[in-house]
């Protein structure tokens, strides 16, 4: 499967690098490269669109209904047959998937791991002749080659979790569950500081990729979250 991905992603990479490289003279520090890693994040972005739509739409009807959740829970703790028919009910009655909020994750971690094939074996995935790759420039501004990791762990590694963090905040929802406020406020802390532990080692060129993926995700939550609540106000 990621090596499907992989062949896919890597044909956009180089359609969109010989698109790019013949728009004119290629600037000194911001390689033709590195412009085609940031117009393909937006391209699989784009095409992800309406799926993470879904999500935010979807979590969004979940916390509204989880007070009657907790309700349900707390009424039939003792009847687990019982809480999982009336959960079933509530569920079909706002018209609530509970799977829906996984489907994004499953969709964009084969994504991931085809962007890690790419990036680690790109004469396999995208640029089939190693001489022409090896003889292209990679630059992005302080980064002289995207194939490895970053020098500054200021640079794209501090970038990658400061944007995680970021988005998790424009993906929270309001939720009246004390251990749900805890639960997320540490998976809010714990997963930035993973991907700045994981990004230190990446070839930048793949960091690269997840701050721009986190920066377009911020700004279609943000806009998301502005839509949802004027339709709420409307209503």
């Amino acid at each position: 499967m990621t090596a499907f991905l992989g062949n896919i992603l890597g044909g956009l990479l180089k359609f969109v690098y010989d698109m790019v490289s013949n728009i004119g003279t290629e600037p000194q520090n911001f390689s033709f490269y590195a412009m085609a890693i940031i117009i393909t994040t937006v391209i699989f972005k784009i095409i992800l669109l309406p799926v993470n739509l879904h999500q935010s739409k979807s979590s969004k009807k979940m916390n509204e209904i989880q007070p009657k959740m907790k309700e349900i829970q707390n009424k039939y703790k003792n009847d687990p047959q019982t809480m999982q028919a009336k959960m079933a009910e509530l569920y079909k009655e706002h018209n609530y998937n509970p799977a829906a909020g996984c489907l994004p994750l499953l969709i964009q971690f084969p994504i991931i791991l085809a962007f890690f094939k790419v990036m680690g074996n790109p004469t396999i995935y995208a640029f089939k002749d190693p001489a022409v790759y090896q003889a292209m420039n990679k630059t992005f501004f302080w980064i002289q080659n995207l194939e490895v990791p970053d020098p500054y762990l200021w640079g794209l590694p501090l970038l990658a979790a400061a944007t995680t963090y970021l988005q998790s905040l424009t993906m929270v929802q309001p939720s009246t569950d004390p251990q749900a406020q805890a639960t997320q406020r540490m998976m809010n802390i714990f997963l930035p500081v993973m991907i700045f532990m994981a990004a230190k080692g990446f070839a930048a060129g793949l960091a690269l990729y997840w701050v721009i993926g986190n920066i377009f995700s911020i700004i279609q939550q943000v806009v998301t979250n502005k839509s949802l609540r004027k339709i709420k106000e409307e209503n």
